[in-house]
């Protein structure tokens, strides 16, 4: 059924819940995963006296500051994978909105399934707060599971 299954994680306790469901879900299916996680752009910039943006995004450390922090989210799961007998790979993409990495990188592995977690947050909630998985649901191709 499903051979390739894309696991979207940010590293929280929810999403640790869509992780371990996916990966129970792979198992079951002998299908191989992509554990993905996305840095959102860096949106905070400075101006110097002169007018021009000196922001923290153009400074050596950044990338690897957010290369850091995703494989403190990355190694852990690909750990857990790896316990569960489960063909995995750790993809960290940066500088994209959550939906749009998981939906690029969904169609550059020829995913067959996307699974992540929601909140299940309603009305001026959802409004205020945004959902990244509403916004896959409504733009992907193929299946998404939601984990809540």
């Amino acid at each position: 059924m499903y051979k390739r299954i894309l696991i979207a994680t940010d590293g929280s306790e929810l999403s640790e819940k869509g992780l371990m469901k996916g990966l129970e879900l792979a198992k079951d299916l002998d299908a191989e995963v992509d554990i993905v996680t996305v840095s959102e752009p860096w949106a905070v910039g400075m101006y110097d006296a002169m007018g021009w943006s000196v922001g923290y995004m153009n400074s050596p450390e950044y990338k690897a500051d957010r290369e850091e922090s995703a494989q403190k989210i990355l190694q852990p799961a690909l750990a857990t994978a790896q316990a569960q007998g489960v063909r995995a790979n750790g993809v960290h993409v940066l500088d994209r909105y959550a939906a749009d990495g998981v939906i690029d990188v969904a169609g550059e592995r020829s995913s067959d399934l996307i699974v992540m977690t929601s909140h299940g947050r309603r009305g001026m909630t959802r409004v205020l707060l945004g959902s990244q998985t509403a916004e896959v649901l409504a733009r992907s191709s193929i299946p998404v599971l939601v984990i809540r």
